[in-house]
């Protein structure tokens, strides 16, 4: 059965009081989780999972990309050494690299080049007993090459041990049957990122500002996604991230929710 985690993400507001969250996350069984920038709070964050008896297998950092925009403006990012390196220090087994923008995904050329750099950034990874991956949103959906969207393309192009972190929300909110998707990815998936509510137009659609407070999640089973679909699709996979971008009321009571359903849900029979 995969392991139950949570991205960090979720809580990023209440991790102003770090032990104070990974006590309330701990208090509802949680003892994994996913941490959204191994750059944040590198130092301090392994011996504060250590106190909650929590580990991080899992951990977002950027690093198929030379900079990111953040808060209007481009920032350079660190070589991948450094990023490894930060991931390592807070106990990460599978880097994963959290979003390659929209504009990357345009052409077939564009998807090769991104996926060179995956493979890449493997091999430099092994080395230090690790691996990499990716994490999609919607828009590597909206182009097709072929009879394959860009994604799948991409997946195609993928040195074996890299693998990938599939956000079943967003993939539905391209359009995509996730539980088909999740049968034609097999054993490529290693991670489900878990959130439901109601599927509206494409928050990353060009000329759309990204506002996560505009969405509509909830916890797991009071959405519009066929989730029992999907968990049966992967039931082999290491991990279910539970994340919500926001969620209307409290968070701990949503995560309590989402908890709920994924232990009322057999896999097998799902």
């Amino acid at each position: 059965m995969p392991r139950l985690s949570v991205q960090l993400y979720s809580v990023r507001e209440e991790l102003a009081d770090l032990d104070g969250t990974l006590a309330r996350l701990a208090a509802l069984g949680v003892d994994t989780v996913e941490p959204f920038s191994v750059y944040d709070r590198t130092l301090e964050l392994p011996a504060a999972l250590a106190r909650h008896g929590m580990t991080a297998p899992t951990g977002h950092g950027p690093f198929l990309s030379d900079e990111i925009e953040y808060e209007g403006r481009m920032v350079p990012l660190p070589p991948l050494e450094v990023t490894l390196d930060a991931a390592r220090h807070i106990g990460v087994e599978v880097l994963i690299d959290p979003v390659v923008p929209a504009q990357r995904w345009q052409t077939a050329d564009d998807v090769a080049r991104t996926a060179d750099r995956l493979n890449a950034a493997a091999d430099r990874a092994a080395e230090r007993g690790m691996r990499v991956g990716h994490h999609n949103h919607t828009f590597e959906f909206s182009r097709r090459f072929g009879d394959r969207t860009a994604y799948e393309h991409f997946v195609a192009l993928l040195d074996p041990r890299v693998v990938l972190e599939l956000d079943v929300f967003w993939a539905a909110t391209a359009g995509e049957d996730v539980p088909a998707l999740l049968h034609r990815l097999g054993d490529r998936v290693h991670a489900l990122h878990l959130k439901d509510g109601a599927v509206g137009p494409d928050p990353f659609a060009a000329g759309t500002a990204y506002d996560p407070e505009a969405l509509d999640l909830r916890p797991l089973g009071d959405g519009e996604l066929d989730l029992a679909g999907i968990l049966a699709a992967a039931p082999a996979v290491a991990f279910d991230v539970l994340e919500f971008d926001s969620v209307d009321g409290d968070v701990f009571a949503a995560l309590e929710a989402s908890i709920g359903y994924l232990g009322s849900h057999d896999r097998r029979t799902a």
